[in-house]
């Protein structure tokens, strides 16, 4: 156990940092209008860092860094003036991961067993990334002692659990509206990841789960673009999609899902986390794809295109 304190404090502190540092948890922004049936979500590039995990953690922040989507939600923010919702966590990845189920528990992270319902046998949880992650840049061990199984099931319940809540409740509300819902799920992945060993380095990779989380017709369009933009494009290699692409993306009851994992060396240092000229490029770029999937596909697209024809 924690050198710190003793696992009852570690809990109240826990909780305490939840409601005053994390107020508000995560962020809605929505245009004053719905007019799309287009949500973007950013879950890991939330920048703050609840003074118990600095704390408690052996690491320092500028390695707990490591693993953030940086950025993206600045990047993704003018998608609100196109019509579209945009939802992002506040508090980050390293923290708590909110593409995972809400019980991938790593049994090597916490001082008590685990519940029966925890998964604890997923590659994500054996590889020291469940949603308590126990890893972060390269493997490097984020704790130096065992979470009491209380704090990691605290962090579940008022942050995992309310940003689902709200998650699932936007699509359907969109579903509901528009009668279709598409959740475009937004990531940054290190610039080194490339088609295989030697060769160049994805700028954009799309996931829908192997054609399981979205159309066809929604991958095919955002690769085209991204491509006509002068982006090198990679499809499910190496990102498939996470548990929110896999969870929510159901293309036969009307709501897709698509991830997209942007190349954090078009637009930042990776070591320093400041931010490139390419930046604003990028940015812009990623406005114009939002607002060509908003034309090609919000209800009606289809009908007056044909019409066109």
């Amino acid at each position: 156990m924690s050198r710190f304190m003793t696992p009852a404090r570690w809990l109240e502190r826990e909780i305490h940092c939840i409601h005053t540092e994390l107020d508000p948890p995560f962020a809605v922004e929505q245009p004053a209008a719905l007019v799309t049936p287009f949500i973007f979500n950013s879950p890991h590039s939330g920048r703050i860092y609840p003074s118990i995990f600095i704390k408690t953690a052996q690491l320092s922040p500028q390695a707990l860094r490591m693993s953030e989507d940086l950025f993206i939600d600045k990047l993704f923010a003018p998608v609100i003036d196109k019509g579209a919702t945009l939802m992002s966590a506040c508090f980050p990845r390293a923290y708590l991961d909110l593409n995972r189920q809400p019980y991938e528990l790593d049994p090597a992270l916490f001082a008590e067993k685990l519940p029966d319902y925890a998964n604890s046998s997923s590659l994500r949880v054996i590889g020291g990334l469940g949603t308590i992650p126990r890893l972060v840049n390269e493997n490097e061990e984020i704790y130096a002692a065992p979470l009491p199984l209380s704090v990691g099931l605290a962090r579940v319940e008022r942050l995992y659990q309310p940003y689902h809540d709200t998650l699932s409740r936007l699509i359907e509300d969109t579903r509901n509206s528009f009668g279709r819902a598409f959740l475009i799920d937004c990531h940054s992945m290190p610039s080194h990841l490339g088609e295989a060993p030697g060769a160049p380095p994805y700028d954009i990779v799309l996931g829908d789960r192997f054609g399981g989380s979205c159309s066809r017709d929604l991958v095919d369009f955002a690769a085209t673009t991204f491509s006509m933009m002068g982006y090198h494009v990679g499809l499910n290699k190496p990102y498939a999609g996470g548990h929110i692409t896999e969870f929510y993306g159901r293309p036969a009851d009307c709501i897709h899902a698509l991830q997209i994992e942007i190349n954090r060396g078009l637009y930042v240092c990776e070591k320093t986390f400041e931010i490139k000229p390419g930046f604003a490029k990028l940015k812009e770029d990623i406005a114009e794809l939002a607002e060509r999937l908003i034309t090609r596909f919000s209800p009606g697209a289809q009908s007056l295109r044909t019409a066109a024809e």
